[in-house]
């Protein structure tokens, strides 16, 4: 069973770095973070970043703001504002319940709604259409004050100039970078029995990097390499960073995103709904997924392509093509146990159970 019958203080949780973002005040606290960041990216692939710049009370009043699109919007009008996912290949409203497959027949039990980093884009529910001018800040705090400063640290850890990064993640390009709000709703005994208490498949993120704004009811695990699984600890206000697939491309492999699923929680916390606030950070849309060859430290290691040059997806298209896949494929057993694989645009994508 993956989430096993344990109880939150006897969990074993992942040893993962914490990136205090107050360094960036001076040079040596920047040169500092440049290595923590750098051996974070290349050991685990997860850390955690505290002093972002939002207060306890404000993360908070984010948390509960984006509750609101659950709670305070009857199924009707939900119904209203879709998700197209199965056209578009972007997630820009509500994704319901059920639209993913997880396992042996049970459907996901998580519904989501999702934000353009231009709210204005859709329109939105009406409960939360007055704190769309809140959204839009706590969006652009994510976007330049802590997803760009990250950017400029992995390039420096790659010996390029600070803004490569940066300048692949403009805020105003046509790109899919976006905010999503989260609801887990409960399943039955059955459904945690067929699935062997998974709620999502372990895999690994298609964008650059995703900030997860950490929250109390554990349930997110990490694989380790060996292939055991280690538990999330929350820390309060910090937010749970990881890279993607993307960064897999642009890095030559060096920066391998880390697999991660989420599982029924431990006993004491059952009773909990799990919710999420999550900044999902793309590349935008016309930058082609090959590696980043005039990093000096890419060419000291050696790059390794997950694909051919001539034949590497655009980021639009690795992006449309895992969204229009996931949950809705029929995944082919890999030769690891437990181990699922589907192929996209020529690439194996695998899924862990």
């Amino acid at each position: 069973m993956a989430s096993g019958s344990q109880e939150t203080s006897g969990l074993d949780y992942a040893d993962l770095a914490i990136i205090n973002l107050d360094k960036l005040k001076t040079r040596e606290g920047r040169a500092e973070l440049v290595s923590e960041v750098h051996n974070a990216m290349k050991d685990v692939g997860f850390f955690y970043v505290i002093n972002h710049g939002y207060t306890t009370e404000q993360t908070a009043r984010m948390f509960e703001i984006a509750d609101i699109p659950f709670s305070q919007v009857t199924q009707e009008e939900k119904d209203r504002y879709p998700g197209e996912m199965k056209v578009t290949g972007n997630y820009r409203g509500y994704k319901p319940r059920g639209f993913w497959h997880i396992e042996s027949g049970v459907r996901d039990s998580i519904e989501t709604y999702n934000l353009h980093r231009n709210v204005t884009q859709k329109k939105h529910p009406e409960a939360l259409r007055p704190f769309l001018p809140e959204i839009s800040d706590f969006i652009r705090h994510n976007h330049f004050n802590i997803l760009h400063p990250l950017l400029r640290l992995v390039a420096l850890s790659l010996e390029l100039p600070e803004d490569t990064l940066v300048d692949l993640h403009e805020f105003d390009a046509e790109s899919e970078t976006y905010l999503r709000m989260m609801r887990y709703y409960q399943r039955t005994d059955e459904e945690e029995q067929k699935t062997g208490g998974l709620w999502f498949k372990g895999h690994t993120d298609f964008g650059t990097m995703t900030l997860l704004w950490s929250q109390p009811v554990a349930a997110l695990q990490i694989r380790t390499s060996d292939g055991t699984w280690k538990w999330i600890k929350h820390i309060e206000n910090s937010i749970i960073v990881n890279t993607g697939e993307a960064m897999d491309f642009l890095s030559g492999l060096y920066y391998k995103g880390t697999i991660h699923r989420v599982v029924q929680p431990p006993l004491d916390q059952r009773h909990l709904t799990r919710r999420s606030v999550i900044y999902f950070g793309f590349a935008n849309d016309d930058v082609k997924l090959v590696p980043l060859e005039a990093s000096p430290l890419l060419q000291r290691v050696g790059i390794i392509r997950r694909c051919a040059d001539e034949v590497a997806p655009t980021m639009e298209e690795w992006r449309k093509g895992r969204i229009l896949a996931y949950g809705q494929t029929t995944l082919k057993d890999g030769d690891e146990k437990g181990v699922q694989e589907e192929v996209i645009n020529g690439v194996v994508v695998k899924h862990y159970l």
